[in-house]
This record gives structure tokens, C-alpha cells and sequence, in this order.
């Protein structure tokens, strides 16, 4: 005989007392760990291996092994009462703690623990140890086997590393700002972030690992210690590292629209640009006074005059071109024109904020200070996400693509069609402004 239903069967009409009290549901703090907690609810424990195949297993190690052996990973095993042996715990970006001076975390693949294994380690490796989706995974030689089995399927025999699919939107749930002037200036960074597969809202970051941070700022901006992240983040957030000439332009054609409430013509842009530079060399003084005292300026020749001029006008068109191809893709609407590109500077902070953090350049509440005043900037320049967007855009395209309409415009142009479209997108939860 069936089990009847509760409201059908004998006695549906008589009284019971109010339902027990039930915990709420775990709340992943990502998708990784809601993935990891549904496998493991299941049983299946191959759909866990296959998660933790595509995610970075991050390892709590001692600073100091780090900064004096680059390249070597220390493990650090803790004793489980459980298993009644030393255990190795790993952890998935959700669930990391904040970043904190000592210790940093190493961020390595499934396949890369099976590699580096030896039976003198640790007999078990425990993911996410406390939480939900915890799982104690012993780690003999035929086990190891499986996880090279899964790391190979997901990710390649030849992919030692482990890289989250570009131009996807991951949010941090629990433990990131959702909302609020933090979030804002989060996703001022959000680009950068969506383009790179990256949590765009982790304030807590932690990037691919201590080491890695540290060996992509030396790298990309020559940071190689506190004081040289301190002064390029100011940099940043003054906008301080985009081009004048590009600023100069852009300024000229805010003006002229100003001035003519319509469209500007891009030889009459080129024309009053050129009138404005010859002007302005006209008035400059030969001699100026400095805090040093008197000084003499050099004179542009006519030569260096005129090549200056050529430089601006084969700019302007440069940008008309870009703009041109921004409208047939959607990043800018019919009419509408790029008002600045210190978009770019300032989605750069947000990033740089973040990454100095990861490489311990700097604190938490430095890196939030630092998130906010870039969110601050970007408002008091622009008036939407689009047209942020299209200023970050631009800078990026004059710094790096050459028109060629590349990898450096196709990646972020799909990491800006996630943004504006995706409706978990902060840029459809965050108002530009309050």
C-alpha cells in the first residue's frame, strides 16, 4: 500500500503543532561551491571530481617559504580527528578568508596535487574543511590516478595550470558587495574581471595565488613593492596614466558639442584642434618661473610644430573610426561619441587595488579606500555604464590594438556584451548613480 498524503489520510482534519524549525539552506558563496555541495548531496561523486577539475585548489603556505623559495610549494598538513591522520586542506576561491599578512595562498590545479603527491604525503586532502561541501578524498596512488583522469578530460594532459573560461560572469554571493558604493566601484573594474573569468565583486581577493599576483604586476606594470603600487594606483586614480593628447582631443569635441548642440564634423573637429594647439603655442611664454626660479623653455621649431598638428589630426581620425565601429557593434548608440577615456584609468584602479592586494602590497581597507575613490572618479565623469564603458574601451584600443580590431578589442567587446546583457550583471543592478 502507498504512502497516503498527510492532508488526505485519517485524522487530516485533526490539530498539530507548528512545524519544527528548519535551518535555511546552505548559501554557496559561488557557483564552484554550489556545483561541489549538489554533486556531493547526489552521491556523484564523479560530477565532484569534475568540478574540482576546472576550479584553482588554493593551499595556505608560509609567507616567508614563499618570498625565499620562488617556484616551491610547501605543504602544511593539520591533524583531522576524523581520519585520525594528517590531512592537506584546500580550499575553492568562495571560501577563502581575507587576504591577511601571513600566511598567502598558493592556487594550483587538480592535476598539478596529483603530480606533485608522493606517498610520504598526507593520506587524504580534505576540500573546503568546516563547510557544507566538505569532502575528505583519500589521496593513495590509485586515487591520484583519478584526479589526473578528470584534470586531463576537463582541462588537457598538457594544461598544468588551471584557468576559469573568459568572458563569463562569476559572482562571489556570499562574503562580496552585491550593492552599495563598494560594488560600484568593483564594477568599474568589472571588464577586466568578466573578460579574465575572475569574481568581479571579490573585495577579499586572493587573484590565482600570492605568487602569481606578484608576477603579474612586475610583468605588466613594473610593481615590484609597496611604494611602486602606491604610486601607480594614485596614478590611476587620477587618471593620470591615459594619454593628454588623447584627453586634449576628446575635450576639444566636448566643447565644440557644447557649443553647437549637434553633431561635430570631424574636419571641423580636426580644424579648431589644430587652431587651438597653434594658439597655445602662440601665448606660451619663453620664459616661465618655477619654484626653482627663472627658467627658459625651448621653442618648438616649425618642423616639430607641424608634426605635433599631423599626430592630432591622424588621432581624431583614428578615434572616428573606432567610434564608427563601437556603433555597429552596439557599444555606442546611433550619434552618441566617446566623452573621455579616463574610463580607462579608473577601471585599471579598481583592478590594481585588488591585485595589490593579492601580492600584499597593500591592506584590505587600502584596497576598499581604493576601489571607492576610483567608483567616485568614474561618476563625476561619465553618465552611464555604456558610456564608462565606451571610454574604457577606446583607452584600451589606443594603447593597445593599432586598429586592427583584435584580440584587444574582441575580448573586451565580449566581456562588455556579458555586462549589458547578463541580467545577474552588476552594471543591470548597480544604478550609475544613487
Amino acid at each position: 500500500m502507498g504512502m497516503q498524503n498527510p492532508g488526505e489520510g485519517p485524522g487530516a482534519s485533526a490539530t498539530f503543532g507548528p512545524p519544527p524549525q528548519m535551518d535555511p539552506p546552505w548559501q554557496a558563496p559561488s557557483a564552484v561551491e554550489h556545483e561541489l555541495y549538489e554533486a556531493k548531496t547526489r552521491g556523484d561523486w564523479p560530477a565532484y571530481f569534475d568540478v574540482l577539475a576546472t576550479t584553482d585548489l588554493y593551499l595556505a603556505v608560509p609567507r616567508h617559504h614563499v618570498e625565499a623559495n620562488p617556484g616551491s610549494v610547501l605543504f602544511m598538513p593539520y591533524w583531522n580527528p576524523r581520519t585520525g591522520t594528517q590531512c592537506l586542506a584546500v580550499f575553492t576561491e568562495g571560501v577563502l578568508p581575507a587576504p591577511v599578512e601571513d600566511p598567502v595562498f598558493c592556487a594550483n590545479s587538480l592535476g598539478w596535487y596529483a603530480r606533485v603527491w608522493e606517498d610520504r604525503d598526507p593520506p587524504f586532502m580534505v576540500v573546503n574543511p568546516g563547510t557544507p561541501c566538505e569532502a575528505v578524498l583519500p589521496a593513495g596512488p590509485a586515487y591520484r590516478a583519478t584526479w589526473t583522469r578528470h584534470h586531463e578530460r576537463a582541462l588537457g594532459a598538457d594544461n598544468g595550470g588551471c584557468h576559469h573560461e573568459h568572458n563569463q560572469l562569476r559572482t562571489l554571493r556570499i562574503g562580496g558587495p552585491l550593492h552599495g558604493p563598494v560594488a560600484h566601484g568593483l564594477a568599474c573594474g568589472a571588464l577586466l574581471f568578466v573578460r579574465n573569468g575572475e569574481l568581479w565583486n571579490a573585495m577579499a581577493y586572493h587573484g590565482k595565488g600570492f605568487a602569481h599576483e606578484r608576477g603579474r604586476l612586475k610583468e605588466w606594470w613594473g610593481v615590484a613593492g609597496r611604494q611602486d603600487w602606491l604610486s601607480t594606483q594614485e596614478r590611476l586614480l587620477k587618471a593620470d596614466m591615459v594619454s593628454d593628447v588623447w584627453e586634449f582631443v576628446l575635450k576639444v569635441r566636448r566643447s565644440l558639442a557644447r557649443e553647437f548642440a549637434g553633431p561635430v564634423g570631424v574636419e571641423h573637429w580636426r580644424e579648431v584642434a589644430e587652431r587651438t594647439i597653434r594658439h597655445n603655442i602662440e601665448q606660451a611664454a619663453e620664459v616661465r618661473i618655477t619654484p626653482e626660479g627663472v627658467t627658459k623653455v625651448e621653442a618648438l621649431t616649425p618642423g616639430e610644430l607641424e608634426s605635433q598638428i599631423a599626430g592630432v589630426r591622424r588621432l581624431i581620425g583614428r578615434i572616428t573610426r573606432y567610434e564608427a565601429r563601437f556603433r555597429a557593434d552596439g557599444l555606442l548608440e546611433d550619434g552618441a561619441y566617446v566623452r573621455s577615456v579616463e574610463a580607462w584609468d579608473y577601471g585599471r584602479a579598481s583592478g590594481m587595488a585588488r591585485w595589490g592586494l593579492g601580492a600584499r602590497f597593500c591592506t584590505l581597507p587600502e584596497a576598499e579606500n581604493a576601489v571607492l575613490r576610483a567608483g567616485r572618479a568614474a561618476q563625476a565623469t561619465y553618465r552611464s555604464w555604456q558610456d564608462f564603458s565606451a571610454g574604457f574601451i577606446l583607452g584600451r584600443c589606443l594603447h593597445f590594438d593599432d586598429e586592427e580590431f583584435g584580440e584587444w578589442y574582441q575580448s573586451v567587446l565580449d566581456a562588455h556584451r556579458v555586462l549589458t546583457t547578463d541580467p545577474a550583471s552588476p552594471w543591470l543592478n548597480i544604478p550609475w548613480k544613487e
